[in-house]
């Protein structure tokens, strides 16, 4: 009965004082881990909207190729638009628009803006070009590679 009683103390390896093993994930140090970032990205995410003046005109990226005759639109610093050399109000922009293109609203339409132009007054007339189905619209900038 000694040697009954003395095997039922032994443990899985034989060792009487093995703990047992539990195969659970321990979750604390990855909860850790996940509120450190919550608190990184919160501290993180005002600073990305924070409002700093720059000039939009310049850029360091590879030009696309343009068509053959590509429709330009510009929008001058008394607010008129021209499209290709023609200058009129920006009433008659979708009509002198339609007659350079031809009525194909798929053309790629590049969008130039004078420096003094406010970011406002570009975006009434990108939705201008949007609202007349004009989709594919490009905006131009000097080059700043030197």
């Amino acid at each position: 009965m000694a040697a009954k009683l003395g095997a039922s103390k032994l443990g899985s390896r034989g060792a009487p004082d093995d703990l047992d093993v539990t195969h659970e994930i321990n979750v604390t140090p990855f909860i850790d881990v996940m509120l450190v970032l919550l608190i990184i990205f919160m501290v993180a995410a005002p600073l990305a909207t924070v409002d700093i003046g720059v000039e939009l005109p310049a850029t360091a990226a590879e030009p696309a190729p343009r068509p053959d005759k590509p429709t330009f639109v510009t929008v001058k610093p008394d607010l008129t638009v021209a499209v290709g050399e023609e200058t009129m109000a920006r009433e008659g922009l979708v009509t002198a628009l339609d007659a350079a293109t031809k009525g194909r609203k798929d053309e790629r339409i590049y969008l130039r803006a004078d420096k003094a132009v406010s970011y406002g007054d570009l975006m009434e007339v990108m939705n201008a070009l949007r609202n007349a189905g004009y989709l594919k619209v490009a905006l131009v900038g000097l080059d700043g590679r030197n």
